[in-house]
């Protein structure tokens, strides 16, 4: 019997117990390959020394102080380190408890810049379909997660949607990535001029695409020509990297990979690694300048905002990451990653597409790879190979309505930073076994 009111109450959940390395460990002893680090969370894995020693320093120390009374020093110092690995114009951070309350904070923060620099018919935000932001009402408001969002339409503010950068999905058969781009970059201008070009707050985009159509990096070139069309009319260009982010496919941050630099840049699942509950947003040296010069303060505030002990843990995950040279462990195993799932799933008949950067990865599941037409929804193929994947001991974090918001599915890879090539490997073979099983019983 349970008291919690679980996300799903039909489900009966095992009890997790432990947590050791790469793996958890549910109250029957079995244990788990964590091949999605929660959802993307886990990078150092778990019960990590140095952040266990760290948060214990804190909490011996400072367990909390308002952020309007007090700075502290973890927070202080992690934002020097977030600082000093970013672009010197992205050199300010406003901490938060994870990446919905962050983009919540980043949807304000663009508002404000606009009122303080004169321009307060700036509140319209441009997103696009099949992406995903949080969920919170701000957040749903300008993603495009159809599943997530449309119970709570009549809650939320007016966004509009535009095209995602879905190649394999969305390039006509004839279209060179040039032409792709370009076309994408027009229908953003033009989506700015139809609102109304000085009426646009800013354009939200994730860098590489998470949970909504899995692990979806941008054609090449594609971010520098939104970000042309948004300096071409003054919006600000926030990008999300809650997922992506803080070295997950193989950069510290996933724009660098791009030639871009937001205005404001979301962080949150790599930032702390799951110790404790943080988030942030990283702004722009004019966006902060324009609010401080205007009415002084910045108009927003949570009480656990730049909480200590959260500071803390995430300071020694960052420090763990950069000591470590993680983000290059990273890029070589995600190349072993990608090899492994392309030589088990690459002629496989019911593997679309194989995709990722770094340790970020998804399959896409078709009903014949010829068309690459997807199962019907109803199936659910998706959350059953969620299952038979857990039985087998493997995470992995699966989607639906990967195409359109409603038919496709696909399974995400996300394994910690600290994966050895066996468990990458028992990852993709066990993935496989589910897959199979699953499809053996529709």
């Amino acid at each position: 019997m349970t008291h919690i009111f679980h996300r799903n109450p039909a489900l009966t959940l095992p009890l997790a117990v432990r947590g050791e390395g790469c793996y958890l460990i549910d109250a029957t002893g079995q244990h788990y390959f964590d091949g999605s680090g929660g959802a993307a969370v886990s990078c150092l894995g778990h019960k990590h020394p140095k952040v266990i020693a760290a948060m214990k320093r804190q909490m011996e120390t400072l367990d909390y102080a308002h952020t309007s009374f007090f700075s502290s020093e973890p927070a202080e110092q992690l934002a020097s380190l977030l600082a000093g690995k970013s672009p010197s114009t992205l050199g300010n951070v406003y901490f938060l408890s994870g990446g919905s309350e962050a983009m919540e904070t980043a949807l304000k923060m663009a508002r404000q810049y606009h009122v303080e620099n004169g321009q307060p018919q700036r509140c319209h935000f441009v997103s696009r379909r099949q992406s995903y932001h949080g969920n919170t009402l701000g957040a749903l408001a300008i993603g495009g997660n159809l599943p997530r969002r449309t119970l709570y339409e009549p809650l939320l503010m007016k966004t509009t949607q535009v095209s995602p950068c879905f190649a394999f999905r969305y390039r006509l058969a004839d279209e060179s990535d040039a032409d792709y781009i370009e076309r994408l970059g027009l229908e953003l201008e033009h989506t700015f001029l139809d609102l109304g070009p000085d009426s646009v707050a800013a354009f939200v985009a994730e860098t590489v695409v998470g949970a909504t159509s899995g692990a979806v990096a941008p054609v090449p070139g594609y971010l520098a020509r939104m970000r042309e069309v948004c300096d071409r009319y003054g919006v600000l260009l926030i990008l999300d990297e809650v997922m992506c982010g803080i070295g997950r496919t193989g950069s510290y941050h996933a724009f660098e990979q791009e030639g871009v630099v937001p205005d404001l840049l979301i962080l949150a699942k790599g930032l702390g690694g799951g110790f404790q509950p943080i988030g942030a947003v990283m702004a722009s040296d004019r966006v902060v300048q324009t609010i401080s010069r205007g009415s002084g303060s910045f108009q927003h505030g949570h009480t656990y905002v730049g909480h200590p002990i959260a500071c803390a843990a995430a300071l020694a995950v960052q420090q763990e990451i950069i000591e470590q040279n993680l983000c290059a462990t990273v890029r070589s195993s995600g190349e072993l990653l990608g090899g492994l799932l392309d030589e088990r799933f690459g002629k496989h008949s019911h593997v679309g597409d194989i995709r990722g950067r770094g340790l970020f990865w998804a399959i896409e599941l078709v009903q014949d790879r010829d068309g690459n037409r997807p199962f019907a929804p109803g199936l659910r193929l998706h959350a059953k190979i969620k299952q038979a994947a857990q039985t087998h001991g493997l995470l992995c974090y699966p989607g639906g309505g990967t195409v359109d918001g409603v038919t496709g599915d696909h399974v995400l890879l996300a394994p910690p930073y600290i994966s050895t090539p066996e468990q990458l490997a028992f990852a993709v073979d066990t993935l496989a076994v589910a897959l199979d099983e699953t499809l053996a019983i529709q």
